[in-house]
């Protein structure tokens, strides 16, 4: 059973920093992506960044250059760092993992869900 749970959420200032996790489990792909997506309310869930078992990434446009997305391998871990938020970052944070071996933030793409960590950026 493919298994996410988000943690990091929070509450923090405009240009605070937060780092999410989402911790995998229960799956058998030899390649497979995960991604981060987030929504806030009222809006649709949109994709931030993803990263593959080789390492190669996206990200959105919204969030290059504050955003890196890391993964633990061993841990079966991957880490979303956000630097300098801004209230519009501000939404429910999900994972998502699915087969294959390219990164991609569709959220389509993906057939399984973590259960999601709220981020709130007070301005």
């Amino acid at each position: 059973q493919v298994k996410l749970v988000e943690s990091g959420g929070g509450s923090v200032q405009a240009g605070g920093s937060l780092m999410l996790s989402c911790t995998t489990s229960g799956f058998i792909w030899s390649t497979y992506s995960v991604g981060w997506f987030r929504q806030a309310p009222g809006k649709q869930r949109e994709g931030v960044a993803a990263i593959v078992s080789t390492d190669m990434q996206v990200y959105a446009d919204s969030v290059k250059g504050r955003v890196t997305i890391s993964h633990d391998n061993a841990k079966g871990t991957v880490y979303l760092q956000m630097n300098n938020l801004q209230p519009e970052d501000t939404g429910m944070y999900y994972c998502a993992i699915d087969e294959g071996d390219l990164p991609t933030i569709k959220a389509d793409e993906y057939g399984y869900w973590g259960q999601g960590t709220q981020v709130t950026v007070s301005s």
